[in-house]
């Protein structure tokens, strides 16, 4: 009981938050970057049609070498700047990685996350309802030892994340964070391009020891 006690102004401190960094391209933006990848998608020799249902089919890892995915990198890379002059990090990124994924209706991602980088992100070029989220899972190793019942899911009492994505979304979040993509519940093919990010001077630069 509380006894009728309230406490003045309570402030709830976001200590150690993780970032999840989503951004919305415009239809005049995303539509002739979509058609480009998905031409270039096709002289990859992607089933763009033709999985069947509960077929994945991912492309190799090396597409931020390929001139025809050039317009992606280039909006990647940009958004890469933005978050890192959030977070007040002055250090350029490079694309480590960059692959495509075709998941026919039955298909998800199983939770896992992305070594030896420092950014990880995903670019949608085709969702639809019932395609359309992700679920990031919280990091703190013992999040789940207590689960009371809650009256409704908020930032503070749950495990899971959904973030929500359409057409043009383009998601970065740290590539330690683990994640998962749900089953693909639409009648359509779900695309998208995945990637991830190191910073450009890691090895000459920060990986040596800061002397204090």
């Amino acid at each position: 009981m509380s006894g009728g006690k309230n406490f003045a102004a309570p402030e709830m401190l976001p200590l150690f938050p993780t970032f999840v960094w989503k951004a919305d391209l415009n239809p005049e933006e995303f539509q002739p970057l979509n058609a480009g990848i998905l031409q270039a998608l096709t002289g990859l020799g992607a089933p763009l049609t033709g999985l069947r249902p509960g077929e994945n089919w991912q492309s190799d890892h090396g597409l931020q070498d390929n001139p025809a995915f050039q317009p992606l990198s280039e909006w990647v890379l940009a958004a890469s700047t933005q978050l890192l002059n959030t977070l007040t990090i002055s250090q350029p990124l490079i694309i480590t990685g960059c692959w495509a994924n075709v998941n026919a209706p039955g298909t998800g991602h199983r939770l896992h996350s992305h070594r030896n980088n420092y950014l990880s992100g995903a670019y949608y070029v085709q969702v639809q309802e019932g395609a359309d989220s992700i679920n990031f899972y919280d990091p703190k190793p013992q999040a789940g030892v207590m689960r009371p019942a809650t009256s409704r899911p908020t930032e503070y009492n749950t495990e899971v994340a959904m973030v929500r994505v359409s057409t043009g979304s383009l998601v970065l979040f740290p590539a330690w964070l683990q994640h998962a993509v749900d089953i693909n519940r639409s009648k359509n093919v779900r695309i998208s391009m995945s990637f991830n990010l190191m910073f450009a001077q890691f090895a000459e630069a920060m990986a040596r020891p800061v002397w204090t």
